[in-house]
């Protein structure tokens, strides 16, 4: 938090009480939100935002390089907090929206290859793999509101 303070400052921002629970919200979270599910877990926090508020902020986050959004042709964009992990993919339920990231070293070395086959020195990748989570597979979960 912090350092999003920091960025605010030294972007002659304002650091409001608004920005700073739409930071938390994002940069506590361990799923890959939507603006909607900041709103949704904001308001379950008591803390009410405008929409136009909380897209902003996102914006401001994704500029600060402490959130990474991601768009998995859903027609909206979800974020997730930028972390020191390597490369890594995303496997996306179809059915309750469910996000998993995962990495695997045979899939970055494939990459390399394929690059490497058509003359480009590759720098970096973007996996999503579209199916049913396991819990939609056995009818636990249902499609997300």
């Amino acid at each position: 938090m912090e350092a999003f303070r920091a960025f605010l400052r030294d972007h002659n921002l304002p650091v409001t009480a608004q920005r700073q629970a739409i930071a938390e919200v994002v940069l506590e979270s361990e799923r890959h939100l939507s603006a909607d599910d900041v709103e949704r877990d904001l308001a379950v926090r008591g803390v009410m935002v405008g929409t136009a508020t909380v897209y902003r902020t996102l914006e401001v986050l994704v500029r600060s390089g402490l959130v990474v959004e991601r768009d998995f042709g859903e027609g909206f964009k979800r974020y997730e907090p930028a972390r020191d992990e390597p490369q890594h993919e995303h496997l996306l339920c179809t059915v309750c929206g469910n996000v998993t990231e995962f990495s695997d070293e045979r899939l970055e070395r494939m990459t390399t290859l394929v690059a490497e086959t058509h003359g480009y020195a590759r720098q970096r990748h973007r996996l999503v793999i579209f199916g049913v989570c396991p819990d939609c597979q056995r009818g636990v979960r249902t499609k997300k509101s």
